[in-house]
């Protein structure tokens, strides 16, 4: 194939008038349509300068341009890298400069605040709404039609997606076309998707399992998604009669069971529902099956690997944990110090190998070696273990990363924060369970002197840099940090401390 992720996932629909997506208002786009749309913006991508191997940074509200968008990268061989629509300008500004992207695409609303980030970094900036305008719209309606795909081997890159540790700036995970185009092969047969299929799609699509899981699966099928730009309770309730599945985060189905308008009946004709990105309790799986009938089908992936276990789509989907290795990906278990592969059912790190595992992070070689062996086994830093009849299940992190509604989240960044705020000696940011994403963000400082610091005071502050997804949802003052004999901040302490800081 000349290019393999564009001619398998697009390619094959070229001249199908067959419905591809259905929009809120009733309208519809064909294959046809889009194919047209990305034909156009993958020639203004190569026209504003961009040639195979580049990257685009992308900053927009989820809409069938932006999926085109991604559809024109991969036609066009340039590098895709979509960015979180609630990054600051200063956030942006890192990922832009660190990608070195050609070309930074964002919304509108974003194109003040978002100028000097590009002129900084030399980079072109355009806007594209989700309304559709915006300077690459109205630039790509004069490009021609019809685009010849540039060709592309399957070791070539197609995406960056910038993942957090808990320390230091965020990494660039590099993604191939291989890596992309096998994890997908693997999941439709896997679950079973057919042109039959009509997916509710309310997840984001700069983030692995709204774009790489949920839309790539659909178009290799050739199926149908209802493309809604975000989750609203009864926008949903209203879509599920005309999909026959549904991939979301654990938030979307606690806020499902929240609601008296979602029954058995209202879902009686649905095959799937899948949750990932973040843990789902084993409560709502009870929940949801005593309301539905059915069980939610969850798995584990991340971005630097996309999907890697599953439970199984026939059999039994066991609440509490990620199910088995899907085929062509190998999971062992093993003793984090040593690198030894611990006996079954012992607990250990998670080491997955398989096409589906990325090439590397971008322009860090020593972080790429401490985590990606030479044999190809990628160190999660997941914690895990392999019960007797062969079930993953995920019992906790070697770092303190959070997950908080399917989003990383690295303490380190948000604690540079806290220090530095009036009146704080130090401070320590934890994730603590949450009914509805999981996991979110507490801050525990310590007062610098007699003088408490001012917490709104704070916490207004933090909302001009840092995304929601960021910002602690409590901040909390103790006399001081728990440590060990050696100094260290004991984080778990405080984890255990705070365990039930949102229960209800």
């Amino acid at each position: 194939m000349a290019n393999p992720l564009f001619d398998t996932l697009f390619g094959k629909h070229d001249g199908n008038d067959a419905v591809f997506l259905h929009l809120p208002d009733g309208r519809t786009i064909t294959y046809a349509a889009f194919l047209k749309m990305t034909a156009q913006y993958a020639g203004l991508l190569c026209a504003l300068g961009l040639k195979p191997g580049d990257r685009l940074a992308v900053q927009v509200a989820k809409s069938p341009q932006a999926l085109a968008v991604y559809a024109a990268c991969a036609q066009a061989g340039i590098v895709f890298l979509p960015l979180n629509t609630a990054y600051t300008a200063d956030e942006v500004s890192y990922f832009v400069e660190n990608s070195g992207a050609g070309v930074l695409l964002c919304d509108p609303a974003k194109a003040a605040a978002l100028e000097p980030v590009a002129v900084a970094c030399g980079a072109v900036l355009e806007t594209l709404s989700g309304e559709d305008s915006g300077t690459f719209r109205d630039k790509a309606a004069e490009m021609p039609s019809a685009f010849h795909t540039v060709a592309r081997s399957g070791e070539d890159l197609a995406a960056f997606l910038y993942t957090s540790g808990t320390t230091g700036r965020s990494k660039g995970a590099m993604l191939t076309q291989n890596n992309l185009l096998s994890n997908a092969q693997v999941l439709v047969e896997e679950w079973r998707f057919t042109s039959e299929d009509v997916l509710l799609h309310a997840l984001p699509i700069f983030h692995t399992h709204g774009l790489f899981v949920a839309s790539n699966i659909t178009l290799l099928a050739g199926g149908q998604m209802i493309f809604l730009p975000n989750f609203q309770l009864d926008e949903v309730i209203a879509q599920l009669p005309k999909a026959t599945t549904m991939m979301g985060v654990p938030t979307f189905y606690t806020r499902l069971l929240g609601d008296s308008g979602f029954t058995k009946d209202l879902v009686q004709h649905m095959r799937l529902f899948v949750s990932g990105s973040a843990p789902l309790l084993a409560e709502t799986h009870v929940q949801f099956e005593n309301r539905t009938g059915q069980r939610i089908l969850e798995r584990y992936g991340m971005t630097e690997t996309n999907m890697n276990t599953s439970n199984p789509y026939e059999g039994e989907r066991r609440a509490g944990t990620v199910g088995f290795a899907l085929p062509g990906v190998e999971v062992k278990i093993t003793d984090s110090k040593t690198g030894e592969t611990l006996p079954q059912g012992e607990i250990g790190e998670i080491e997955v190998r398989g096409p589906n595992v990325f090439k590397g992070y971008w322009q860090m070689p020593e972080k790429t070696a401490e985590e990606l062996r030479e044999d190809g086994f990628f160190i999660t830093g997941d914690l895990g273990q392999v019960d007797a009849d062969g079930y993953i299940s995920i019992v906790g992190r070697n770092k303190d990363l959070i997950i908080s509604g399917g989003y990383n989240i690295y303490p380190k960044e948000i604690e540079l924060l806290l220090d530095e705020a009036e009146n704080v000696l130090e401070s320590a940011v934890i994730g603590v369970p949450h009914p509805d994403f999981g996991e979110c963000v507490v801050g525990i400082l310590v007062a610098q002197g007699d003088t408490a610091p001012d917490l709104e005071a704070i916490g207004a502050s933090l909302g001009t840099v840092l995304a929601r997804f960021k910002q602690p949802k409590r901040l909390i003052v103790l006399p001081e940090l728990p440590r060990n004999t050696m100094g260290k901040v004991q984080k778990k302490a405080l984890r255990d401390q705070f365990a039930d800081l949102f229960s209800v």
